[in-house]
């Protein structure tokens, strides 16, 4: 049997492939934070007193400014390494969901919000009348973890997994995961910005529980700039995705979703009020290994059933616009696998129909959203899944069976 043929390749054309995969406002980010590391060593700027998030100076001086330059800006060679290969997986997927230029506004939202409850924390601590702390207000945060904990508390609740593996070692409930890895990089790591990590877990949960609804503009406003004649250059690339209005996993921040959670403020014991801020998947017994809307989990060829099959095969069908059982021969299956001609005819057909429609940005229509509904999914997984999948069909087939 022939090796993979991306083995094959050279480490500068498996470098490439990887850099195209991720999405143009992840990449943007980790080329600006390199490209500013990379400067600050070669002119020997390391004191990053001007630009880092510093309370005192904020405040006294009214320098706002720190809010962003503080998320750009990185102590060291491994501090911006490590920072940016956690934004690549988390950055895309969220990216993938909610379209490049709504994930940018929603960065921008965090590190303000995150940058108000570091504020605020550092005044209740360093001047409360019992035990002041006073150095807190002198702390010089840098860094995007802050922002990274907030993705992480996004991602977790999008992602419906009931425990969360904390670097292998052992495995946490998923609502206690981002709190776990603060406590853990506290404890191994030092120079470590315990205000600036905690506040982006709260603003991760402030989000998803729709906290921030009433700041977060509606589709129209993004596809109005995603229009305009300034960004036409970024919209034309195969990295930038759209924001199409789907749902993003089904779980995004509603005012139905924060209605809910202020009721359960307002009845209930101490417990389970506290309880309702962590964030829960509604209703999902799907573990994290079979969840395919995340992308970089591997499968193997042997891992479906027959039974699983014969449902692709008459989903491709369906999807075809054949209602012919002939229409699949039966050569097209090889030990519990289509074989690759005949997945290949059903891909060809679905996305010679779809992708022009992707490309320009258009939201699925609802033929092909009752057309997966009349397969036996339900109409918020079929959003979910062609959301995820960019409106590819073939790909939201795909990510529905492996749910279901």
């Amino acid at each position: 049997m022939r090796p993979n043929i991306v083995s094959e390749a050279g480490l500068q054309t498996r470098m490439n492939q990887w850099w195209e995969g991720i999405p143009i406002l992840a990449s943007a980010v980790v080329a600006v934070c390199g490209v500013i590391y990379l400067v600050c060593l070669l002119v020997g700027y390391d004191s990053f007193t001007e630009v880092c998030f510093w309370p005192s100076a904020v405040i006294s001086r009214f320098q706002v400014y720190r809010i962003f330059t503080s998320i750009l800006f990185h102590g060291s060679l491994l501090h911006v390494m490590f920072n940016m290969l956690a934004l690549v997986p988390l950055g895309s997927e969220l990216e993938r969901i909610m379209g490049s230029v709504r994930l940018l506004y929603i960065i921008v939202l965090l590190a303000v919000s995150n940058a108000l409850a570091h504020l605020l924390i550092a005044l209740l601590i360093a001047h409360n009348p019992f035990h002041p702390y006073p150095y807190f207000m002198d702390e010089c945060a840098i860094g995007f973890s802050g922002i990274l904990f907030s993705m992480i508390v996004m991602e977790t609740s999008l992602s419906g997994a009931q425990t969360r593996s904390v670097f292998g070692l052992f495995n946490v409930p998923a609502k206690w995961y981002a709190l776990i890895l603060l406590v853990v990089f506290q404890l191994v790591m030092t120079n470590v910005s315990l205000l600036g990590h905690l506040c982006g877990i709260l603003s991760g949960f402030a989000y998803t529980y729709g906290l921030f609804n009433v700041l977060i503009p509606g589709t129209p406003f993004f596809s109005a700039i995603e229009s305009s004649t300034w960004l036409s250059t970024c919209v034309r690339r195969p990295k930038f995705i759209m924001c199409t209005g789907g749902n993003g996993a089904g779980y995004l921040p509603s005012h139905s979703n924060q209605t809910v959670t202020s009721r359960r403020v307002l009845s209930g014991n101490i417990w389970e009020n506290l309880s309702s801020w962590m964030p829960q998947r509604e209703s999902s017994a799907q573990p994290a290994t079979d969840d395919s809307r995340f992308p970089g989990r591997g499968r193997t060829l042997t891992s479906q059933s027959t039974t699983g099959n014969h449902d692709s095969t008459l989903q491709a069908r369906l999807l075809s616009g054949s209602n012919s059982p002939e229409s699949i021969s039966p050569t097209e299956t090889i030990g519990g696998e289509r074989s690759l001609a005949g997945r290949q005819s059903a891909v060809d057909t679905t996305s010679a129909a779809t992708r022009p429609l992707v490309q320009q940005g258009s939201i699925p229509s609802d033929e092909e959203i009752q057309k997966l509904v009349a397969m036996g999914f339900e109409k918020t997984q079929v959003e979910v899944a062609l959301a995820a999948a960019d409106g590819d069909l073939n790909v939201a087939v795909e990510i529905l069976s492996q749910q279901g």
